[in-house]
């Protein structure tokens, strides 16, 4: 198990993680509901990072260790729920006291790959959120979300018919979208903080446009915006979905079309050189997405200001 350098641990099958956790065999070696009672938790320095080739979902309560998911330390308390997609790093503080309880799901892709969850599962943004933003639970949620996951313990636990497969893969889908619901009330109820963060990225972009960055650095990028707000891309995008109603690229983009108005409209400068000054490589890249956002080309725009 020891390994001589600081890479992540990669742990290949459901089978591997039960005997690392020293827990009989799978009874399904693609998928795998784990109760953290009943585990032993490894305190192997070289498993500190770890990968899993496999999905990842867990309700956590009382976890007396550390988590860290990217450059993010995170805490967890009571009712916090986690979601990884395969070839994820995950760091976990090794303690004496590392001990936790709840429900942990885990599903090889290989087990949905005839099913259309294997090409939506990528539209659930929450696998790629970072550990900071993980979801927390009322306790009807976490009941709600417990009881499907034992609904899939018991499923594969009984005899395997044609239909086993079906209801599991229904269960998994079912989980996986009332824990979109349980993020939407999320966003909801922390809306104050969310606002907050809102006026962060207006400000954000308004400094990014107006200052020299768009000349040395080109179009800001979505990834760029998010490491500057220290929050993932994909919970940056839903959550503003959730309060505006678009995503990150096309706050950018309006941002972008508002200050190329602007000198349109107060100064003489020709397309192409506004266009090099918004950082646009090409001038048509430039015309061709101000004429999608305002239906005129940026010609016509200030001719109707003459």
């Amino acid at each position: 198990m020891k390994k001589n350098d600081r890479s992540p641990y990669f742990i290949h099958s459901i089978a591997e993680l039960h005997r690392i956790l020293e827990l009989p065999k799978p009874e399904h070696p693609l998928v795998s509901v784990i109760n953290f009672e009943e585990i032993t938790c490894y305190t192997d320095e070289s498993m500190r990072s770890l990968i899993y080739n496999f999905y990842s979902i867990c309700i956590k309560k009382g976890f007396k260790g550390k988590l860290k998911y990217g450059q993010n330390y995170y805490d967890f308390d009571e009712g916090i729920m986690t979601f990884f997609s395969p070839g994820q790093v995950i760091t976990t503080d090794i303690t004496d006291e590392l001990a936790l309880s709840g429900w942990w799901l885990v599903v090889h892709s290989d087990y949905i790959r005839n099913y259309q969850l294997a090409k939506s599962i990528q539209n659930y943004g929450f696998f790629s959120y970072a550990a900071n933003e993980a979801l927390h639970l009322s306790e009807k949620e976490e009941a709600m979300a417990t009881t499907i996951m034992k609904n899939i313990e018991q499923e594969y636990r009984s005899n395997i018919d044609s239909y086993s497969q079906d209801v599991i893969v229904s269960h998994i889908e079912l989980l996986l979208n009332y824990s979109n619901r349980f993020y939407n009330r999320q966003f909801i109820t922390r809306k104050a903080t969310n606002n907050d963060l809102l006026i962060k990225l207006e400000t954000l972009l308004a400094d990014y446009f107006s200052g020299e960055k768009v000349q040395q650095l080109g179009l800001p990028t979505v990834h760029y915006i998010s490491e500057q707000l220290a929050i993932s891309p994909n919970y940056l995008s839903d959550l503003l979905r959730n309060l505006t109603g678009q995503s990150t690229q096309q706050h950018i983009h309006n941002k972008l079309i508002e200050k190329a108005q602007e000198i349109l409209t107060t100064t003489s400068l020709s397309v192409s050189e506004i266009a090099y000054q918004l950082g646009f490589e090409y001038p048509q890249s430039f015309s061709k997405l101000f004429k999608n956002k305002t239906n005129l080309s940026p010609l016509e725009f200030r001719h109707t200001f003459n």
